[in-house]
């Protein structure tokens, strides 16, 4: 695990690029450089990440910007994109009647 002040003085300050405004998530419309900021503000998961930016949470689910954002990440923090701590998978939900849950004979 991270120590939060270590790492942020490791990477130092955000420095703008030329090509922050590049789209990475087109579901949730967030940029390389919405990224790259918050990295340097100490989003150092892609869970976090997620869950500050909202990254892989749209209608793909990150199929289309989870490797992309592993990368911007990996490349802010000096490190192997293998070494960024990946997001918890979990099961696909969906709504349910409350019927089907008292269902005591096992029929769904």
């Amino acid at each position: 695990m991270f120590d939060i002040s270590e790492n942020l003085k490791r990477i130092g300050d955000y420095v703008p690029d030329a090509d922050d405004d590049i789209v990475v998530c087109r579901c949730e419309e967030v940029t390389k450089g919405e990224i790259r900021k918050a990295v340097h503000q100490g989003i150092f998961t892609i869970e976090e990440m997620r869950r500050y930016l909202r990254t892989g949470m749209g209608l793909c689910q990150g199929q289309t910007c989870e490797r992309l954002v592993k990368s911007i990440m990996a490349k802010e923090l000096e490190m192997p994109s293998l070494e960024v701590e990946p997001a918890v998978s979990r099961a696909p939900m969906r709504p349910m009647e409350m019927k089907i849950l008292g269902n005591d004979g096992g029929n769904l």
